[in-house]
């Protein structure tokens, strides 16, 4: 990947990766709990840092749709809760791990598509590089150090949706 410091980007490096980490947790040959691991920490910390890094900072353009930016978050939250009952299931690669899976591929995949198309390319048409530099700078600081702090694990998935 090439270091960037556009949010945009950045945003959809992340969301190339989770498309990856989807591919790992689908494969039998893959150590599809680590890939879960993985994909949970990134996810939590990839969306609390747009929720507190760029979304707000999106909101004082008038071209980019504050409804987007909080169907986004209300997105972010099905996710969440997707998320979740995926790391509840109690024996990777059953049935009901494939189907909490599909549900959880199905949720983050909608609402990448929609961001990609909505929020992010109303970014890069109305927000100068300079701007969106400094926010991609904001959005990676904050969601290294949400990385750094697990997020993913299950006890904090819980408390997020919970709340």
């Amino acid at each position: 990947m090439t270091e960037t410091r556009d949010v945009v980007e950045l945003i959809l490096q992340d969301h190339r990766k989770m498309e990856d980490l989807f591919h790992l947790m689908r494969s039998v040959e893959a150590d599809r709990a680590a890939a879960l691991r993985e994909f949970a920490d990134l996810l939590i910390a990839h969306a609390l840092a747009e929720e507190s890094e760029v979304y707000p900072a999106l909101k004082r353009y008038k071209k980019i749709d504050d409804d987007e930016l909080e169907h986004g978050e209300e997105e972010h939250e099905e996710g969440n809760k997707a998320l979740l009952e995926l790391l509840e299931v109690d024996e990777v690669g059953s049935a009901e791990w494939d189907e909490k899976l599909e549900n959880l591929v199905e949720a983050i995949t909608h609402h990448t598509d929609e961001e990609e198309r909505t929020i992010l390319n109303g970014a890069r048409e109305n927000v100068a590089m300079d701007r969106r530099e400094e926010l991609g700078a904001a959005f990676l600081e904050e969601r290294e150090r949400l990385l750094k702090e697990g997020g993913g694990a299950v006890d904090n998935v819980r408390c997020i949706v919970r709340s």
